[in-house]
């Protein structure tokens, strides 16, 4: 089924100031993701925030519901918490790790996951290690299974890195993992909205994700997914009395499901948003927002392999709607200056986000360019018309 273009930027405010290719950063929210966040905090201004949370008790209850579907979990194993990081690291740090743990990552991680990974090997004495990448740019599962010993106690693996445009292989992973029993972590941050993402079909123990990028929704909203069978054995970092129960003067009671990882106050405005985001893209359609992508993504990196100076910077067998690239002489911030100036949206990445991968292939500062469904070809070939002109001013 192709997608209503028209309406779908008919439905997004806007497309009509800027040429958005910042997907990967924020993506621009639908009108039914803004209005949902709307209405609920004119009723917080009208009745009380506490008022309002019980009178759309209902709806609040439905978000999880969404977040489900979304994925193929169950309600049971989804939190809602501020952000992915915030998923991330409440998951994370549950995990016990002790002295000679090995960790297994990719090369292409992304730096506040292997931060906190160096932080656990600091405090405990774990070992981090990387899977050797495929000569196409994404983790060798066969290096992968050829590292497995008794001591690896986490597989952790960023799906689609911030910058490369390369796709992980998570699900050939997810047997891996599940075959030799070893806890199986997936940062979804950049996936989610981007592609179908599902967690049995992925083999994925714990997903993080976040609202803010592909799935269109606010900012400040994330999702934690934990499989059943681990959650209930995890006890996550931190609680309060959202998390647990207190059972008497030295004891309490963790709840049962995921929602033990989240606490008491949140922003239901935006949880609102993020659950009417979720029901968007499923309405959209998965599989033809991931075609739609990347056509959209092939097209601009035919664009501006064809324009002189500029070098693509992206791998993987698999290549998403991330598109990355340099410019020879004119650094990735003067670009984005250059575009700005011209309201079309990208941002820079620069080597320190994925670390072990700028060293590996001697990357500079590079400008990222995101597609979303809701682009279009006009906007595409405006990037690249902009960037043959940067390029000929070089001259």
């Amino acid at each position: 089924m192709s997608l209503n273009l028209d309406k779908l930027r008919a439905e997004t405010p806007g497309v009509r100031d800027v040429v958005h290719f910042n997907n990967a950063g924020a993506a621009l929210m639908p009108e039914p993701v803004l209005a949902a966040q709307i209405e609920h905090l004119k009723l917080e201004a009208r009745i009380g925030g506490y008022e309002a949370a019980a009178q759309e008790a209902e709806r609040c209850s439905s978000v999880y519901e969404s977040v489900a579907r979304l994925i193929g979990a169950s309600v049971p194993e989804i939190a809602l918490v501020e952000n992915a990081t915030v998923a991330w690291d409440m998951a994370f740090y549950a995990l016990p790790f002790a002295k000679g743990d090995r960790i297994l990552t990719a090369e292409t991680e992304y730096a506040a996951n292997y931060i906190a990974y160096l932080q656990v090997a600091k405090r405990v004495g774990a070992i981090v290690e990387t899977v050797p990448s495929r000569a196409s740019g994404e983790l060798d599962t066969a290096a992968l299974e050829e590292m497995i010993d008794e001591r690896v106690k986490l597989i952790s693996i960023t799906h689609v890195p911030t910058n490369g445009g390369l796709v992980n292989p998570a699900a050939e992973v997810g047997r891996i993992a599940r075959k030799h029993g070893i806890t199986y972590l997936l940062d979804a941050c950049q996936t989610i909205g981007h592609m179908p993402v599902y967690v049995e079909k992925v083999g994925c123990d714990i997903l993080s994700a976040t609202g803010r990028k592909y799935l269109r929704g606010p900012r400040g909203t994330g999702f934690l997914y934990i499989r059943k069978g681990l959650l209930e054995t995890l006890e996550p970092p931190m609680i309060d009395l959202f998390a647990a129960t207190w059972t008497g003067p030295d004891s309490y009671k963790l709840r049962p499901d995921a929602k033990r990882f989240e606490n008491w106050e949140n922003n239901y405005a935006a949880r609102l948003g993020l659950g009417v985001a979720a029901d968007y893209a499923l309405r959209v359609g998965l599989q033809e927002i991931w075609d739609r992508i990347q056509a959209l993504a092939a097209r601009m990196r035919k664009g501006l392999g064809a324009v002189d100076g500029v070098v693509l910077r992206d791998i993987g067998a698999t290549q998403c709607g991330i598109v990355t690239f340099s410019l020879e002489d004119i650094p990735a911030s003067g670009i984005k200056k250059s575009l700005t100036a011209c309201d079309i949206n990208v941002s820079v990445s620069g080597p320190s986000s994925t670390l072990l991968d700028a060293m590996r292939r001697d990357l500079p500062e590079i400008v990222r360019a995101s597609v979303h469904y809701y682009n279009s070809e006009t906007e595409v070939d405006a990037l690249i018309d902009a960037i043959s002109e940067i390029s000929a001013k070089r001259n």
